[in-house]
């Protein structure tokens, strides 16, 4: 029972760190239908930027962080007016390849800047564990969980409410007619790459105080692909809710069947649930099911 309460928590924090990542691929896919592929490069070079930060160039944690959401900002902008805005207009499957080609960018960047595989940020949360009836779990979890709860609602107050979020609503289901009433489609798209970089720097902090900085990080973003089949490409209710079942399977599945088959198991069951949902549903859980004439 102890082990089952320790994965079961331990899975539900990482769960929903895959939820944040899967969210910046959702943000990008209903305002511009755009398939991101870059999703693990960016959580990687943002907890590289963050160690530079805090460690490199030791500033304070505050400032550290200030920082790496100021560059998060200044990333998803250089992404989309230099590299998506130029592609407007070309096959889907160009924009496809440029956003490849970017994550092999990221990555090559990385290996320049940063040179050294594994690096550890220095103690952002507070340090220590916690008991939940007979397990012991350490707090960083338990900070990634709320974290991460709580950039959701933000980010659900901020869709509903904002001017700016019901826009990016609304060009998500026509951009046509956002188009006719005067919004700037332009402004929407860098808005959200924008996010999507925010999200993925807080993303990589919160994985990375948890299993340190490697390049298993990229690793994470394609994880985070299965959130976004299971709970369907253009839903950000599918994000929340997928991102804990991932995570719970993942955890579960590797605690009890790590022994039977393997170490290698843990990284499969995102993949298998990716077979399993394209099989049987292939618009995920709340994806919004399109027929087209043929």
């Amino acid at each position: 029972m102890q082990q089952l309460i320790q994965y079961t928590i331990t899975g539900l924090a990482v769960g929903m760190i895959y939820a944040l990542i899967a969210l910046g691929f959702a943000l990008i896919w209903k305002s511009t239908r755009v398939a991101n592929l870059a999703l693990g490069q960016l959580v990687l070079i943002s907890s590289w930027f963050t160690y530079g930060m805090l460690v490199q160039a030791k500033l304070p944690v505050w400032l550290g962080l200030i920082c790496t959401i100021l560059f998060a900002i200044f990333l998803g902008w250089m992404i989309e007016r230099l590299i998506l805005r130029p592609m407007i207009g070309q096959p889907i499957l160009s924009l496809i390849a440029v956003t490849l080609g970017l994550a092999y960018f990221l990555e090559g960047l990385v290996t320049v800047i940063w040179p050294v595989s594994v690096a550890k940020l220095p103690p952002i949360f507070p340090q220590g564990s916690v008991n939940i009836g007979s397990a012991v779990v350490s707090q960083e979890y338990l900070w990634a969980t709320a974290i991460s709860l709580l950039l959701f609602l933000l980010l659900s107050v901020f869709f509903k409410f904002h001017k700016m979020g019901i826009a990016m609503r609304a060009t998500a289901d026509d951009q046509l007619a956002v188009q006719a009433c005067a919004v700037p489609i332009n402004r929407i798209f860098s808005m959200s790459w924008i996010f999507a970089c925010i999200v993925a720097a807080i993303s990589g902090i919160l994985i990375s105080c948890i299993g340190g900085i490697t390049n298993a990080l990229i690793e994470t973003g394609f994880k985070s692909f299965s959130v976004v089949i299971l709970g369907g490409m253009d839903s950000f209710i599918g994000c929340v809710i997928a991102g804990p079942i991932i995570g719970l399977c993942e955890n579960i599945g590797a605690g009890y069947l790590t022994q039977v088959i393997g170490p290698g198991i843990k990284d499969l069951i995102p993949f298998i649930i990716i077979i399993l949902v394209i099989l049987f549903k292939p618009y995920g859980l709340f994806g919004e099911e399109r027929i087209e004439r043929i």
